[in-house]
């Protein structure tokens, strides 16, 4: 078991969680808006969500690598190009991070789960990016690439659990430091840049 590999993919998780998106803007907005638990049943919805997707892309991946090296590789191809093309669009985007906030009606705590839940398991993009990030880090000889999936899928669940709760609870804290920092959106977003890129050449030179 390559527990090296399984620490490149939580440090490469953690700092996909950290970078600005719509799932953590709209942590801190709920979060801001709300109060503290209203963000964390946010967040409880947009992780149970991310079951669906790891299983969807567990099961039809490995039966593609148990039969076709091929297809494997082009898999492997896909997913760089994919992740070449999303550092590609954070390159275009500004840098800057908004925080806005309608006047919607307050939802209650299950209302928040589902609709993080469903925001979650209907958003393609999310399945998308799961397949072309995770072949490149299974970490085992020995265990099926199934129960590989489903590791990866439940680290990528607890880091991003940790992070998002942690926006959630510091939300004050967070949303005053970005409107004081104007620089740390650029920052941000080169993260985001190169860890997209990172991860890509990963993924190409990773081996079956």
């Amino acid at each position: 078991m390559n527990y090296e590999l399984l620490l490149s993919f939580v440090l490469a998780t953690s700092a996909l969680a950290c970078s600005p998106g719509p799932d953590n803007i709209y942590v801190l907005m709920q979060s801001i808006t709300n109060g503290k638990q209203y963000g964390l049943a946010t967040v409880a919805g947009l992780i149970s969500g991310c079951i669906v997707h790891t299983t969807l892309v567990a099961f039809g991946v490995s039966a593609i690598i148990k039969e076709n090296d091929t297809l494997y590789f082009a898999i492997k191809l896909f997913g760089a190009l994919y992740l070449f093309y999303l550092a590609y669009k954070v390159y275009k985007s500004d840098a800057s991070i908004r925080m806005t906030n309608t006047n919607a009606p307050k939802k209650s705590l299950v209302q928040l789960y589902k609709q993080g839940f469903i925001m979650n398991v209907l958003n393609p993009k999310v399945s998308i990016f799961f397949l072309a990030f995770f072949p490149g880090f299974l970490f085992s000889d020995t265990l099926s690439t199934v129960v590989q999936f489903y590791v990866l899928g439940l680290l990528f669940m607890l880091v991003s659990l940790i992070i998002f709760s942690t926006i959630a609870i510091l939300a004050g804290t967070i949303s005053d430091y970005i409107k004081q920092n104007e620089n740390v959106g650029v920052l941000l977003k080169w993260l985001q840049i190169i860890v997209f890129v990172g991860i890509a050449i990963f993924i190409l030179l990773s081996e079956k």
